[in-house]
């Protein structure tokens, strides 16, 4: 009998055979190649080195910059409030060193901020240019064009002074712009569904690993390396970016089809998991339906939701515990890194029972991504009420950071991960929007906190409480609001019916084989249009 056009339609849009098309789906799952280290293992293993890179140039300045400083300089305009509800314990000393520039805490702060500005505003362009162009180049020599800035840092303080190290810091945030939506848009093309829970918090949590390197190793240099200390940080961080970039660009590639020394099975196993790469046209992104998709803004909100309350519990509560606690983080360089540990192994941990949850069909795509991102943005939440209530305990403060922010490792196989199952084709460019606004408001968490500490004559203890409520609140909101309109299920405009654009083979098989003149049958004819 035939095989209809529609029917190849179906299988060949965009490359991929719709989930509920494919009748040998479990089987290829339950048959999947058995390697010790696969080539979607290794992909895997240079993102997240990627993710720590990334992070690694994004959290050093913050270290640098302390002993870029001459404190004592700028300290005869300033000083630094500590409330006095909590008298029994002594001011920190600051055993910082004084360093080359007078820059005020107003200037820091735009030098901190260039960073991020650059970052942001690349997110929706790389996006679509990923997935129009693919993903690979952009990842790598945008990761090149950070990694290879780290070097004009030092000259760019030391000769264009505050305004020529925010262009330099800048153009990095512009090259590490494509790393969040690229990776997304890798991960959707090499990572099988019943494994991008653990896959993906393995690749996002090069962010913390990045950030537990980075904090210590940056202290280090900035006291004993070369060049005046911490030049040192972004000449090191910048050859290990460089020689990753390098590495990246020639040894991974943009996806099973294009990989040339990648198993059969392998390549077989992860194309008939994730509907096939075969077809190369790509269909055009379907704004309309994204903009009226409840499960995107689902997705949306819990991303921005994060980002504030995450940003509250980075760089808020140590600034509490030096404040009011009177105890300073930066003293030692294991507590401050010890709730991105926390998250680290959390978030691996987490990731495996997703996937297990997963596939022991006990549990619904939709139901999983819920249930564990509850975990991750209500566990932070109700932290973050609890520290307001702590009071002078330095030791339960400490505990609570740790915890909150341990939990909030449940992000990466709750929402984080959860583009991929709406879509698959579109998941860099979903990343590349909700990433972008999360971005933005995480920008505004320190701002609200500057501004409701600033009043010196309202208790400072307090002003704290109100900040730490508001963080909570919105963890809490905008994760209810993911539980009520979030969906695990792929979405039926990412596989509209008028994507194949191309003329598919059509091949017919005659079921009435014709007569030949000597009254036998001849054989089943095939043709092809």
């Amino acid at each position: 009998m035939p095989f209809r056009r529609s029917s190849l339609n179906h299988r060949h849009r965009d490359g991929h055979v719709l989930v509920w098309n494919q009748r040998n789906l479990h089987e290829s799952l339950e048959q999947q190649p058995q390697r010790c280290f696969a080539t979607r293992y290794f992909v895997t293993f240079m993102l997240f080195l990627g993710m720590a890179n990334a992070y690694v140039m994004r959290t050093n300045m913050s270290v640098a910059i302390v002993a870029m400083v001459n404190h004592t300089a700028i300290k005869s305009g300033e000083a630094e409030q500590y409330d006095d509800e909590c008298g029994d314990r002594d001011i920190p000393i600051d055993d910082s060193q004084d360093g080359e520039f007078a820059w005020n805490s107003a200037l820091q702060g735009y030098i901190l901020s260039s960073f991020f500005y650059g970052y942001v505003i690349t997110q929706i362009p790389f996006g679509i240019l990923a997935k129009k162009y693919g993903s690979l180049r952009f990842l790598g020599y945008g990761m090149l064009i950070n990694s290879v800035f780290a070097f004009l840092v030092p000259v760019a303080a030391r000769g264009g002074g505050v305004w020529g190290l925010c262009a330099v810091r800048f153009i990095q945030g512009l090259g590490e712009g494509p790393i969040v939506p690229c990776t997304h848009a890798m991960l959707a093309k090499w990572i099988p569904p019943n494994e991008r829970s653990r896959m993906g918090a393995a690749v996002y949590a090069g962010a913390q690993f990045g950030t537990i390197i980075s904090m210590p190793l940056s202290g280090l240099l900035a006291e004993y390396g070369f060049d005046g200390g911490w030049p040192s940080i972004f000449y090191v961080f910048g050859v290990v970016g460089t020689v990753w970039s390098i590495a990246f660009l020639i040894f991974v590639h943009e996806d099973p089809s294009s990989h040339p020394t990648i198993d059969e099975r392998e390549k077989k196993y992860i194309n008939d998991s994730l509907w096939g790469n075969d077809v190369v046209k790509s269909p055009p992104i379907p704004f309309k339906a994204i903009i009226k998709s409840l499960p995107f803004y689902a997705i949306l909100f819990a991303h921005m939701g994060h980002n504030y309350g995450y940003e509250t519990l980075m760089t808020e509560l140590p600034t509490y515990m030096k404040q009011v606690l009177r105890f300073s983080l930066k003293s030692n360089g294991l507590l401050s890194s010890l709730p991105y540990l926390a998250m680290w192994l959390f978030s691996m941990f987490i990731s495996v029972v997703a996937d297990w949850m997963i596939s022991s069909k006990r549990f619904s795509h939709t139901a999983t991504r819920k249930l564990i991102n509850s975990i991750g943005q209500y566990g932070p939440g109700i932290a973050l009420i609890a520290a307001s209530y702590t009071g002078c305990d330095r030791a339960l403060t400490l505990a609570i950071l740790t915890i909150g922010v341990g939990l909030n490792g449940g992000i990466y196989s709750g929402f984080k991960i959860n583009h991929l199952d709406l879509t698959p084709r579109f998941a860099g460019f979903l990343m590349s929007i909700t990433n972008c606004s999360a971005n933005l408001a995480g920008l505004l968490a320190p701002i609200a906190a500057g501004h409701l500490i600033s009043d010196p004559s309202k208790p400072m203890m307090g002003q704290w409480q109100i900040v730490f409520f508001i963080a909570a609140f919105v963890y809490i909101i905008c994760g209810t609001f993911y539980n009520i309109f979030g969906s695990g299920e792929r979405q039926f405009w990412d596989n509209p019916e008028d994507d194949e654009q191309k003329p598919a083979l059509q091949t017919t098989i005659t079921t009435s084989p014709p007569r030949l003149s000597n009254g036998s049958t001849a054989p089943a004819a095939i043709s092809s249009s």
